[in-house]
């Protein structure tokens, strides 16, 4: 049991969107091939192999095994595995996919060597990129200049120094794609804005609102009911002769907000906890001082700074938010759009189809490296 609860915390813990948990019979019919050469995803002119996902796979399984003091089973490190190799393709694929999008949009229909020769060009600069930006951060992050130590360090969390290059590669690659074919800064116009207010309005309405001043007593500080009566009486009586109701709050009161004065900020109806105080906050004349008001938890004294009706926010203060919001769904809608035309031009197999929209499956000849196969 203790070994199953280990196996979902791997899943959950180390950042892999999945499927859920292989039933016995989809385990049977899904496995992964046994060499670490195997391809398990060809994305255009581009092969993933099991082993450029694996070691990563494996350390974060070894990295909750050591954290938990646990060991899973055979079985389930078989699943565990799986399923983060899953996980992790399903990401690679799309870096891939992009990648050769913009390569594609580089050479066009051209022959292969063009292609060969822009990716060469364009991964050199990525390449150079990668020495000159974030190989300096990983030499920081693990505190050491040695590229050997460096390689060693990342080896033990899965990865390598030629890994995390190509990934780099890649990913920059991919961002040129996305660059280049989403609008980052869409227009928003006035209309649109007004169009959104007046389709959300419902989502804006405010409520009738107060603010107030407020001396407290806690029963439960106090020998009796009575006790605690006489001092709120006390308190009263000191604020309206003295003049300064929250000077009293600051010295006497009982409530959290006694050293501000006892002055509470804007609150809506029905949004107190005490029903008592509730009613009177939004039916006392403005600054009147109250008569004591019981609840449940002690005495109260108030007086009403200032209410407002039930409105709505004006468009006028939520045109910044609004304008963000129709931005931010037009860059979504962009990167979808791009995402489609991706999908539409560059082909992919997988080993794990049903993962990836559109793509097809694997065939087993593809995978099968010194006679493995992926059955």
């Amino acid at each position: 049991m203790r070994s199953r609860k280990l196996f979902h915390t791997i899943i959950l813990f180390t950042g892999c969107a999945i499927s859920p948990l292989l039933s016995h019979a989809q385990r049977l019919e899904v496995t992964l091939p046994e060499d670490p050469a195997a391809v398990i995803a060809v994305v255009g002119k581009s092969n993933i192999l099991l082993g450029d996902l694996l070691p990563q796979a494996d350390a974060r399984i070894a990295d909750v095994e050591e954290q938990s003091g646990q060991t899973i089973s055979a079985e389930q490190r078989r699943d565990a595995r799986l399923s983060l190799v899953k996980g992790l393709l399903g990401k690679t694929i799309q870096t891939k996919m992009m990648r050769e999008s913009f390569l594609l949009e580089q050479v066009g229909s051209e022959n292969a060597d063009k292609r060969e020769e822009a990716d060469a060009k364009l991964s050199g600069r990525a390449r150079q990129m990668f020495h000159e930006a974030e190989l300096p951060e990983l030499k920081k992050q693990y505190d050491t200049n040695d590229l050997r130590e460096l390689d060693g360090i990342l080896r033990k969390k899965g990865s390598s120094l030629l890994a995390r290059q190509r990934d780099f590669i890649d990913q920059m690659l991919g961002h040129l794609y996305i660059r280049g074919n989403v609008n980052r800064e869409p227009n928003v116009s006035l209309s649109e804005i007004i169009t959104e207010y007046r389709a959300e309005k419902e989502s804006y309405f405010r409520p009738e609102r107060a603010r107030w001043e407020q001396l407290t007593v806690e029963k439960e500080n106090f020998p009796s009911e009575a006790d605690a009566r006489r001092a709120i009486q006390e308190m009263g009586r000191e604020a309206v002769f003295g003049g300064s109701m929250q000077a009293v709050a600051r010295a006497r009161s009982q409530e959290p907000f006694a050293s501000n004065g006892g002055v509470h900020d804007w609150a809506s109806r029905g949004s107190l906890a005490s029903e008592p105080l509730d009613a009177q906050i939004f039916s006392l004349p403005l600054n009147k001082i109250s008569g004591v008001i019981q609840d449940g938890r002690g005495f109260h004294i108030i007086r009403v700074l200032e209410r407002k009706a039930a409105d709505y926010t004006p468009q006028s203060e939520l045109q910044d938010e609004l304008r963000s919001k129709i931005r931010k769904r037009k860059i979504e809608e962009s990167q979808r759009l791009a995402l489609d035309r991706m999908r539409d031009k560059i082909p992919v197999w997988t080993l794990f189809p049903e993962d990836i929209p559109g793509s097809k499956p694997l065939p087993v000849s593809i995978t099968r490296r010194n006679g493995s196969t992926n059955r």
